[in-house]
């Protein structure tokens, strides 16, 4: 056990019967609409989730009971009109009439419980190849404290013991007392089966049916939750980010792996067995870059963050292969480190258009680290995914910026929250 309230204190269900769809649907609309909206009086609620006053009223009372929700001292005020994405979390949507208070008795606002003084937290912990992340994010993905764990050359029977190890460290250090912990949301590249925790494959890290889930939580003793990190991205966008994306969305992830998601009305698509969103080779055009699969022009033998890396130290630009290294090169003025970031860009750019040509979502969200630090860069995918004149600005970078993997992570676990409460319980 990592400390002493690992799991959170018991509470009310929130659905008032267990298994009760109905009631669950009604929870996690009502928990959404606070997300998107609040704060909010609970009489605002039922015109933004479609509820009756009634069957908003039971379920905001189960929501505060189970530490979900909060009132916030004082009359509320307007929600603001802009909408999530700015910063690490999610901010309020658009405004709602109705909000300011007539005379008589003001009226309490509801609010997701976040804040210094309570409020529950989810861990997160991308695992990466160089490097895993570990995070504490609340449940408006803002995350609150972050750390870094090199691992490179680390045996890959060894890795899991060690992650969950300095993991465990991470959270004794920064878990506030008295926040309840609701678990772990891992992310990571590669095949991965979210249903049981179990990463199928992983070539860069050598792993091969690994019941990842079940070991960091026999270590942990956390509740442990596994999704590959495109996915997790996706559902941190639908979840924390620009409200388009609950529409449709499409998301693809340039790093040491490389992988897409998918998202239609608020789903990401897993496919069967969970292998969905494996572009690794997926074929670029113009590209003729040669893969280990025999074939010339693959995505991931041509963009990945190895890839490039080992070009920059072959020209002379880093001394070792690091992408950080290239684009801290390119932010100080080199000419050839800007020119390796925008070839790669161009190149991610056209297998952007690809898929924008089979998807066309209301967004596309790239996650690539240039793009992500330096718009130059994502104007360069656009260009080059032809973005500017037939999809407009479609291509975004996520919501959450460099603390993509942070939020991404941790949503793993706070995603399946939002869409039943009860689980909670």
């Amino acid at each position: 056990m990592i400390g002493t309230t690992p799991h959170p204190p018991r509470s009310p269900p929130v659905s008032s019967t267990p298994g009760d769809s109905r009631a669950v649907a009604n929870a996690a609309a009502v928990l959404r609409a606070v997300l998107s909206h609040g704060p909010l009086a609970r009489s605002d609620i039922p015109q933004l989730c479609g509820l009756s006053p009634a069957a908003v009223s039971r379920q905001t009372t189960a929501l505060l009971r189970a530490g979900l929700l909060c009132e916030r001292p004082g009359p509320e005020q307007p929600p603001a009109a802009s909408g999530p994405g700015s910063g690490t979390g999610a901010g309020p949507g658009t405004a709602t009439p109705g909000t300011t208070p007539g005379p008589g008795r003001p009226r309490i606002p509801l609010d997701l419980h976040t804040g210094p003084l309570g409020g529950p937290l989810a861990a997160g912990l991308h695992i990466g190849v160089p490097a895993s992340t570990f995070s504490l994010v609340d449940l408006r993905g803002r995350v609150l404290a972050r750390r870094a764990f090199p691992h490179a050359g680390l045996s890959c029977d060894r890795l899991p013991a060690a992650i969950a190890a300095e993991l465990g460290r991470f959270l004794r250090d920064s878990h506030p007392a008295g926040r309840p912990l609701l678990g772990v949301g891992a992310a990571l590249g590669g095949w991965v089966r979210p249903a049981d925790g179990t990463v199928v494959r992983h070539d860069a890290l050598g792993w091969r049916e690994l019941p990842l889930a079940a070991e960091l939580s026999d270590r942990l003793g956390l509740p442990v939750s596994v999704d590959n990190h495109a996915r997790a991205i996706a559902h941190a966008e639908i979840l924390f980010g620009r409200p388009e994306a609950r529409s449709s969305l499409l998301h693809l992830f340039i790093g040491n792996v490389v992988d897409a998601a998918f998202g239609i009305e608020g789903t990401v698509h897993q496919g069967p067995g969970a292998a969905a969103g494996d572009v690794a080779h997926l074929p670029v055009p113009g590209s003729r870059t040669p893969c280990a699969c025999g074939r010339t022009g693959c995505l991931q033998a041509s963009a990945s963050d190895g890839v490039i890396g080992a070009e920059a130290v072959r020209r002379g630009i880093v001394p070792e292969p690091s992408i950080n290294l290239l684009v801290d090169a390119a932010a100080t003025g080199d000419p050839r480190a800007d020119r390796l970031l925008r070839e790669r860009a161009r190149t991610v750019g056209r297998a952007a258009a690809l898929l924008l040509d089979v998807f066309n979502p209301a967004v596309m969200v790239v996650s690539e680290l240039a793009g992500i630090l330096h718009e130059g860069y994502l104007d360069e995918i656009r260009d080059a995914a032809g973005a500017q004149d037939r999809y407009g600005r479609r291509i975004v970078a996520p919501h959450a910026g460099p603390a993509v993997l942070p939020v991404a992570s941790a949503t793993v676990l706070l995603a399946p929250l939002f869409r039943d409460p009860s689980r909670l319980t």
